[in-house]
């Protein structure tokens, strides 16, 4: 038996219970966490915004040690660290045929099958393919990656989800160039990710906006060269900050219209705005067809970061070697698994970085 965060219902409680895990069959491997982070997404799973099947484990970031293999595994073996990867790619659909391995087809089909059991014999599923929040987890052999050389094992947690989505959303969703402007909408886990990584591609100025003033130490740590608190102005805030025009590049980490349409109104005539934020179906967001067309600006969605886990781990790997990127900076609280409600409560209040469970 392993203790675990399990979600029995929409809008249920965590409850920390024993489980018991199989041993790995073929082409599955088990892991012993040393972390875990806590998304904003995992919040969205538990208040039904993103739909799982239920049971589950929740916790789909995380990084450990491998504890044993099936059949058939062989790039990783026992003793191994490891990251785990929520969304591993088939590399036969369409879209893995075109090289967008962020959305295959078959990404999430694992979160369907049976993870776990608790002591009482009730199946349980996979949160997000992995479920992190456990001392032990067992997955596919797609679903982890090998921890890169000189990149510390507890911390690398973060790697599985928010500086992949943040690293993969300037560098290639909004391919953001070096001397662009960038305002990052967001400061948590997600937005200091995107604010590390504009840095490294040479952004300038780098405009951060959260409803925290108490972020403001954190977002400049960070990368940010400016600081909003966000308010019914923050578009002509920004518009201010970028020499009257708007900033080139606009990174929304929330989730929600208003911040969506803020992101918009904050870039230049030809900007580029990409979301990341997970929002839920009530959030409509509306434009009127002249300023699409005036404005001749791009409003795109960016799932993962459109990364490439396999080929970006390694690039992430150098940049934190180097010193270029901070993992532990992001993670502004270490919690044990029954912190994870409060981490929760944290994040709807906008307070704080990533949290981040440690076995």
């Amino acid at each position: 038996m392993v203790r675990a965060a399990i979600l029995s219902a929409v809008g249920a409680p965590l409850e920390i219970a024993g489980i018991e895990l199989p041993a790995p069959g073929p082409g599955r491997v088990r892991v012993r966490l040393a972390a875990a982070g806590v998304c904003h997404s995992d919040l969205s799973l538990s208040n039904g915004t993103m739909r799982i099947p239920l049971p589950a484990v929740l916790g789909h970031e995380g990084a450990g040690t491998v504890v044993s293999v099936g059949e058939g595994v062989t790039h990783v073996a026992p003793g191994d660290g490891v990251v785990l990867n929520w969304a591993p790619s088939c590399g036969t659909c369409p879209a893995c045929a075109l090289g967008e391995v962020w959305l295959c087809d078959s990404a999430l089909t694992g979160a369907a099958g049976v993870h776990a059991r608790t002591a009482d014999g009730t199946d349980l599923h996979p949160g997000l393919n992995v479920g992190a929040f456990a001392e032990e987890t067992v997955v596919a052999a797609n679903c982890v990656l090998p921890l890169p050389a000189g990149v510390p094992l507890t911390d690398a947690a973060v790697l599985g989800c928010a500086v992949l989505t943040g690293y993969g959303a300037v560098h290639h969703a909004a391919r953001v160039r070096e001397g662009e402007s960038v305002v990052v909408l967001g400061v948590g886990g997600v937005g200091l990710a995107v604010l590390q990584s504009a840095r490294i591609a040479g952004a300038g100025p780098v405009v951060a906006v959260d409803v925290s003033p108490e972020k403001e130490a954190l977002a400049r740590a960070a990368g940010a060269t400016e600081y909003v608190v966000a308010s019914d102005t923050t578009a002509k805030d920004i518009r201010r900050l970028t020499g009257g025009r708007g900033a080139d590049v606009a990174v929304e980490c929330v989730g929600r219209a208003a911040t969506i349409r803020t992101a918009w109104d904050s870039t230049r005539r030809g900007g580029r705005t990409t979301v990341v934020g997970i929002g839920g179906k009530d959030q409509q967001v509306t434009f009127n067809a002249l300023e699409l067309f005036h404005w001749g600006r791009t409003l795109s969605g960016c799932v993962y970061g459109n990364s490439d886990p396999s080929k970006d781990l390694p690039v992430l790997a150098e940049h934190i070697r180097a010193g270029r990127f901070d993992l532990s900076a992001l993670v502004t609280e270490r919690i044990g698994l029954d912190g994870i409600p409060a981490a929760f409560e944290n994040m709807l209040a906008g307070r704080g970085g990533r949290a981040l469970v440690v076995f």
